[in-house]
């Protein structure tokens, strides 16, 4: 609804004329890329548009998609994206920002929504900074301010007691863990907030690959965690907005 009550305002303050808003209207349901089919509906039904997963795809096969979704009036956001990509991303829209740690890009030419509520994200160890920097800066760019704690595992357990506060503050909390990822069962029993847990492919042999995390996460004896699957910081950036924009 909010881009048709956008599109009615450039109508009738002459920024657009009919035939125009009538375009943009037509393509709104979905738009047949031939390799995509874009969903224009999604900001409608889920207050968020749809977001590019980049892996996978050609660079420029995300650049027709980019190119597509501007046109008809959307903000653009990408995962999983690499900086060659990102450079021809660019091309067509100088003002595309990257995040290189989280390997997102995004096009932000709408005005977001604020939320009031913060999101804290927090990681076991330096090692998921990758996938806490995924989900932090997706929660940002979906209007949520963001507090990040880095490093307070469990094998310094005191490192996250003296930064209870910033847990206590929050309204969505986001444990980022590889190894055992035994940090989201010992926050989830220490807060009266909803904890999304992401288990991490960090760790050694043992671990396989985030598999090991992810069992210990699902077998928490917490309650009030949720978990999403490995690795997947976007995923549990999304659960953590639309538990805060309630």
């Amino acid at each position: 609804m909010e881009r048709l009550r956008l599109l009615l305002e450039k109508l009738k303050s002459g920024e657009v004329t009919v035939d125009e808003v009538l375009n943009q209207l037509k393509n709104l349901p979905y738009e047949d890329l031939g390799f995509a089919r874009i969903d224009n509906h999604r900001s409608l039904r889920r207050g968020v548009p749809e977001v590019i997963y980049c892996e996978g795809k050609t660079p420029s096969q995300v650049v027709e998609i980019t190119k597509h979704m501007l046109k008809n009036g959307s903000n653009v956001m990408g995962t999983r994206v690499d900086l060659d990509t990102f450079n021809k991303v660019k091309e067509i829209a100088p003002d595309a920002v990257y995040y290189d740690t989280a390997r997102i890009f995004a096009v932000q030419r709408e005005k977001v929504q604020k939320n009031k509520g913060t999101i804290a994200v927090v990681t076991a160890g330096t090692s998921d900074i990758p996938v806490v920097e995924e989900a932090a800066v997706t929660a940002e760019l979906f209007g949520n301010p963001v507090e990040r704690l880095y490093d307070v595992g469990v094998a310094g357990i005191h490192r996250l007691l003296m930064n209870m506060k910033v847990l206590q503050q929050a309204r969505v909390i986001i444990v980022v863990a590889g190894m055992e990822g035994a940090l989201a069962s010992v926050v989830g029993g220490l807060v009266d907030k909803p904890v999304i847990a992401v288990p991490t492919s960090v760790g050694y042999g043992a671990n396989f690959k985030g598999l090991a995390a992810l069992l210990s996460m699902l077998n928490s004896c917490a309650g009030g965690i949720s978990v999403v699957n490995i690795d997947n910081g976007f995923g549990a950036a999304y659960v953590a907005h639309l538990i805060n924009r309630l």
